[in-house]
């Protein structure tokens, strides 16, 4: 089977924009109040979508040739056009999504680049947009390189992904709720208002592109309760609508913790641990400063006290009438 997935998501596009439309109409309708919707987040998404398009341009061109590399001197296999082979790929590329994007919040490096999508506390079809130039640098089109090893020309890599991609625009709504059976195959948006969710049971879960099965299999889902409803945004929050710094900050962040930290132990934890562990970093560096705040004040205090009792007793003695001898 053969396509232009960049044609068709370039003829998705009023689609897109239509259902950003018609969400923003309803939610306002069905829930008035509700803090869904913002001019400044809704803009910051679409600069961080535009500059994001325009770097995956540029990387393609790059990363294309070394899946060409692969293909022709590696690959196990030729796959003739055809609908089986467009299965194939389809379900081995959003395995390989998964782990891409697990890996996102398991790995600083990676995340450094996926927190971007994470750090609006906002959840709406605009939110899809929002993306990140540095995926090509975080190192996300390695994970499809097995796909060329498997027998995929790079073209057909390069479309698969982009229709993966596609299709997550349509879970990044409140506006629907539970979808039943589907929910045991496919993602939805209850699934992915999960993923967004920054409540510890929520946290790091419901990974799936388009297949759930994958979170399922590994350990990985958990379900939407009604009794705790979701909290978006990240973390350590942002609180910021320009999309430089929202593409950037956790870039500066992990190089000033690489360079603060002591001991190669911790300075490869500053760029390959965890999220948690700089969320946890950061805590204990805001106590200790806390800490030494605290100290330092008490310091004054004393130091001012002890200051203004050698004034008073100065003072007195001045005024005391001598003895005579």
């Amino acid at each position: 089977m053969q396509f232009d997935a960049e044609l068709l998501l370039l003829a998705m596009a009023p689609v897109f924009l239509a259902c950003i439309g018609w969400e923003a109409w309803h939610l306002r309708r069905t829930r008035p109040g509700e803090p869904i919707y913002s001019w400044r987040d809704t803009f910051c998404n679409a600069a961080l979508a535009l500059m994001q398009q325009a770097a995956d341009k540029l990387a393609w061109l790059a990363i294309i040739p070394v899946y060409t590399f692969f293909y022709q001197h590696y690959r196990i296999h030729t796959w003739p056009a055809s609908w089986v082979s467009f299965v194939v790929l389809f379900i081995a590329q959003d395995l390989l999504y998964y782990v891409f994007h697990r890996c996102s919040h398991r790995v600083r490096w990676l995340w450094a680049a996926h927190v971007v999508h994470h750090s609006s506390e906002r959840m709406n079809f605009s939110t899809a947009f929002r993306q990140s130039v540095m995926y090509p640098i975080a190192g996300m089109w390695l994970f499809w390189i097995p796909l060329a090893v498997l027998g995929f020309a790079p073209k057909q890599i390069v479309a698969i992904v982009l229709i993966n991609l596609g299709f997550q625009f349509f879970v990044h709504t409140q506006a629907i709720g539970k979808l039943g059976w589907i929910e045991y195959v496919f993602n939805t948006p209850s699934i992915h208002r999960v993923h967004h969710a920054r409540n510890d049971r929520y946290i790091d879960r419901n990974y799936a592109g388009v297949l759930v099965i994958w979170d399922r299999l590994f350990g990985s889902y958990v379900d939407e309760d009604p009794r705790d409803a979701p909290v978006y945004g990240i973390v350590e929050p942002l609180h910021t609508y320009n999309p430089l710094k929202a593409t950037f900050h956790e870039w500066a962040s992990m190089g000033a913790d690489f360079a603060s930290v002591r001991g190669w132990r911790d300075k490869w934890r500053a760029l390959f641990a965890p999220p948690a562990w700089a969320a946890d970093y950061h805590a204990r560096r805001a106590a200790s400063s806390a800490v030494a705040d605290a100290r330092s004040r008490e310091q004054s205090i004393r130091e001012q006290a002890t200051g203004q009792s050698t004034v008073n007793a100065n003072h007195t003695a001045a005024f005391q009438t001598p003895r005579r001898p």
